[in-house]
């Protein structure tokens, strides 16, 4: 795929193990926060209910869509897929709808970084904690992806060690009767009004994706690190959930943005030295998350920019770290809009929305390249095709269509400017860039 005329391509760099780093580190902030807003609307009941609906869409689509990416290793991911199975119309609708997702997340994880820093110290504005934090991690992935990489992987093991301590801590204090309690009130609407929260848990491991064209050996190292962090992942959502659940009165964790340092707080008591301890560290999964989301948003932002979708600056590579720089700035720039304008939880609901639009889009990609290109070469092909890439296709469709439901207004807003961006797209048309998408020689 054609590059700026003026910038040198992206590095192949990657090892499996830092992809693996890269897929847990994009999704891991995801077990510390905002999963638990769904106890708000299902009880711990509804929202199991929902967890389970979720982690077994997100098996399917993991082992569908690493099909697409190991013989698609282009850094536009979704974009790449759509473009080649339905042409311009369909890579801009994939390109949109992954923007949305990656662009939205950051802010949700910034706000949720800034909750943490003033549950540790009240003095200190969760805004500006926020803002800075911006900041910070733009400027850690202007340094290359390599650097990038390994900061990501370092700050994942931590995250994930944490995790397992924080189960550790808690596991002494779970009771079943906890988990039930104050469940009178289950409906099954509440099951699917719950579903973008439970889709939180795991949502932004597609991010893998959008380094692809980054990885070395993509035939073996993608297959490998997406099948490792999706098996990481479910034990670490199921654990941390139930452990949290069971620890006291789900309740006072049903709304807020630290929702562990307050189960620890339950259990230990606000002035326990693990309490601080772990609200401490805690920010490391917050920090792994905000940090590979960044690094997915820059390469979407790229890549559409590399293409003609967007203004052909954003494509431009920094000569000395190979970074996009000015997607970089961009995209951190309207996450910054979205933190000062949004709630954490709209924040979900829209950066979900986006997820489930791509999630179908990659399906029917999937689909529509095992006929159109049968020859295609494969280095990992879905098991039980196509019946399980038709599941995850149910399951996103269901999953879509919930979170339009009892979400009406942040629906039309996604819709309205989806439709708009579509119209814009049409009216001035692409830029004479030949799209090439990369696949496996």
């Amino acid at each position: 795929m054609p590059n700026h005329p003026d910038s040198p391509p992206l590095r192949r760099v990657l090892t499996t193990a830092q992809l693996w780093g890269i897929a847990v580190g994009l999704v891991i902030s995801g077990e510390y926060f905002g999963w638990n807003y769904g106890w708000s609307v299902a009880g711990t009941i509804g929202f199991g209910i929902a967890t389970a609906i979720v982690t077994v869409f997100y098996i399917a689509f993991v082992f569908s869509y690493t099909e697409l990416t190991a013989a698609i290793p282009d850094a536009g991911g979704p974009f790449a897929y759509a473009y080649r199975a339905f042409g311009p119309t369909g890579g801009f609708l994939a390109g949109f709808a992954t923007l949305v997702d990656f662009l939205l997340a950051p802010p949700a994880i910034a706000a949720a970084l800034g909750a943490y820093a003033h549950f540790l110290n009240p003095a200190l504005s969760s805004l500006w904690v926020s803002v800075v934090s911006y900041v910070v991690f733009v400027g850690i992935n202007m340094l290359g992806v390599r650097d990038s990489a390994n900061f990501s992987l370092v700050v994942t093991i931590l995250a994930v060690v944490e995790l397992l301590v924080f189960m550790i801590l808690v596991a002494p204090a779970f009771n079943v009767s906890n988990v039930v309690a104050h469940t009178e009130d289950f409906h099954w609407t509440g099951v699917f009004a719950a579903l973008p929260f439970a889709i939180w848990f795991y949502l932004a491991i597609e991010g893998v994706a959008m380094v692809a064209e980054e990885v070395r050996d993509p035939r073996r190292t993608i297959p490998r690190a997406y099948l490792l962090s999706i098996g990481t992942l479910v034990l670490l959502a199921v654990g941390t959930m139930l452990l949290c659940a069971g620890a006291g009165d789900w309740r006072r964790l049903a709304t807020i943005d630290y929702p562990l340092p307050e189960t620890l707080s339950m259990v230990l008591g606000h002035n326990s030295v693990w309490t601080k301890l772990f609200a401490s560290i805690g920010l490391f999964g917050l920090i792994a998350s905000f940090h590979c989301n960044t690094l997915g948003y820059s390469r979407q932002i790229y890549v559409l920019a590399r293409n003609g979708y967007l203004p052909a600056f954003l494509a431009q590579v920094n000569e000395r770290f190979r970074t996009p720089h000015w997607a970089l700035v961009t995209g951190g720039g309207i996450g910054l809009v979205a933190l000062f304008s949004g709630s954490t939880n709209q924040i979900i609901v829209l950066s979900v929305l986006g997820a489930m639009a791509m999630y179908t889009i990659s399906l029917l990609s999937l689909l529509a390249l095992r006929k159109q290109e049968p020859n295609l070469e494969r280095p990992f092909k879905t098991p039980f095709y196509p019946f399980l890439p038709l599941l995850a296709l149910f399951l996103s469709l269901i999953c879509l269509l919930a979170i339009i439901y009892f979400n009406p207004w942040l629906s039309g807003l996604f819709a309205g400017l989806g439709g708009l961006s579509l119209l814009l797209f049409r009216l001035v048309g692409r830029r004479a860039v030949p799209v090439k998408v990369n696949v496996l020689d």
